[in-house]
């Protein structure tokens, strides 16, 4: 069944939703086993800054009722940057159709950092998915996903399918230097992207608008 336009997580359908509406919709999609009405309600308590003590239970119970609906752009697990995430990718356009995918790939860095999470990012003429599962069978892989990859984000790239192979290189490239801008935010160190000291979202976007970004053709 094909998404539409106004179910995309980067719309944010609930985005005017008081905090006790949100909170109904939710228990509301649990009792329904609706995955995607409890998707859409997690989504919009997270990227209003919700804390990951309260975002995590809201995920496993909506995995244990509805799993069966749940939509793949909802990630498993809290992930303190990724309305950050959501911000930058927005940056990105490319109007034009083909057939290549942008994707992101999450990280475990949990062995050797405070900040549990990083990101790869990549391009391919398969699903995101089929990319994943290629890198975890040590097909044509990045060794980073191989030994690290966790799952596909999947929401923050949906407007990035389905464009020319042009055009997603030109993105994959700038979106990889991109990365590193939502990245501090969580604080990542030198040996991954560049060395950070308390940065904030702000200064974060304020460089993104230094990195030339703009339409793909």
């Amino acid at each position: 069944m094909k998404t539409r336009p106004a179910d995309l997580p980067a719309s944010r359908p609930l985005r005017n939703l008081a905090i006790a509406d949100l909170q109904r919709q939710f228990e509301s999609a649990l009792r329904e086993r609706d995955g995607l009405a409890g998707a859409q309600a997690v989504h919009e308590f997270w990227m209003r800054g919700e804390m990951a003590a309260n975002i995590e239970p809201m995920l496993t119970r909506l995995w244990q009722d509805a799993a069966g609906s749940v939509p793949d752009w909802l990630p498993m697990r809290h992930i303190e940057w990724l309305p950050l995430a959501y911000e930058v990718c927005a940056r990105f356009s490319a109007p034009k159709r083909g057939r290549f995918n942008l994707y992101l790939v999450l990280l475990d860095y949990s062995d050797s950092r405070d900040e549990p999470y990083g990101v790869y990012v990549g391009m391919t003429k398969y699903s995101p998915a089929e990319r994943f599962d290629q890198h975890k069978a040590g097909i044509r892989h990045a060794g980073s996903v191989l030994r690290r990859g966790l799952e596909v984000l999947t929401g923050p790239v949906l407007h990035l399918q389905s464009i020319p192979r042009a055009a997603a290189a030109d993105i994959e490239e700038r979106l990889a230097e991109a990365r590193s801008l939502f990245l501090y935010a969580a604080g990542v160190g030198q040996n991954d992207v560049g060395t950070v000291h308390e940065v904030h979202k702000g200064q974060i976007v304020q460089r993104f608008d230094e990195v030339n970004v703009g339409n793909a053709s």
